[in-house]
């Protein structure tokens, strides 16, 4: 690029003025990208402490023909001792309102981490719950277990 006077010759004092502020802007964006990508950093290990091992388990299922209603509480009364179990968090029972599958009820409940979910899927209130239960009740299932997004 060629920069010019008044009287159309080059002028340097222009051209290296230009060439250093150019060169001062590329230092400033370094450090600018340096300072974010700390920031970034530390936002990243601070979202992960907190939140990214956050295990949500569901399950939506459909129940074998059942005798009487009486059947139906037994078997979530049963369900609803699962929330008792250490590390369980946010525990619901859920009834399906849509015809979009012919899934009748799920259940949800979070884990803050892994550790705590593999513990839960030992218990010996699970592992109770879906020998004496879960198999006799339970018709056909999709489990669903997963974690958020990271970004």
């Amino acid at each position: 690029m060629q920069y010019l006077t008044l009287n159309g010759k080059p002028d340097f004092f222009v051209y290296y003025k230009q060439i250093y502020m150019n060169r001062l802007l590329i230092k400033v964006l370094v450090i600018a990208a340096i300072f974010t990508n700390d920031t970034c950093v530390a936002q990243t290990q601070s979202f992960k402490q907190n939140n990214a091992f956050m295990i949500r388990h569901t399950v939506v299922f459909k129940l074998k023909p059942l005798k009487d209603s009486s059947a139906l509480k037994y078997f979530f009364d049963a369900v609803s001792k699962l929330a008792s179990i250490p590390g369980v968090e946010n525990f619901e029972c859920l009834k399906q309102t849509s015809k979009k599958n012919d899934f009748e009820f799920g259940i949800s409940m979070e884990f803050a981490n892994k550790q705590l979910y593999d513990e839960y899927n030992i218990h010996p209130l699970h592992v109770a719950f879906i020998r004496e239960y879960w198999l006799k009740y339970v018709d056909r299932f999709l489990e669903i277990d997963y974690e958020q997004l990271k970004s």
